[in-house]
């Protein structure tokens, strides 16, 4: 298991593009489960709907957690999603 905490940074936070990015990402990984924590709220990264649950707006603090045989690569992948800015 690896879990590491990001600081959103794009303008406009986790909102509907960025999240729709983020959960394709994680479908790339099908042997491995993620989940995305703001707060005390923890949700599957699978489902777009979760992840826009959380509200993460700019400057919030996110935690992954990635559980798998790809969790390594799953989390390099996420990172990079994270330091770009989702393209924002």
């Amino acid at each position: 298991m690896i879990e590491r905490d990001f600081i959103l940074a794009n303008a406009s936070g986790l909102h509907a593009r960025p999240a729709a990015l983020f959960v394709q990402t994680v479908l790339r990984f099908p042997g491995t489960d993620v989940f995305v924590r703001n707060g005390p709220k923890e949700v599957s990264a699978r489902s777009l709907i979760s992840v826009l649950s959380l509200g993460a707006s700019k400057g919030t603090n996110i935690s992954v957690r990635c559980s798998g045989p790809q969790e390594t690569e799953a989390m390099a992948a996420l990172a990079s999603l994270f330091e770009s800015g989702f393209g924002e």
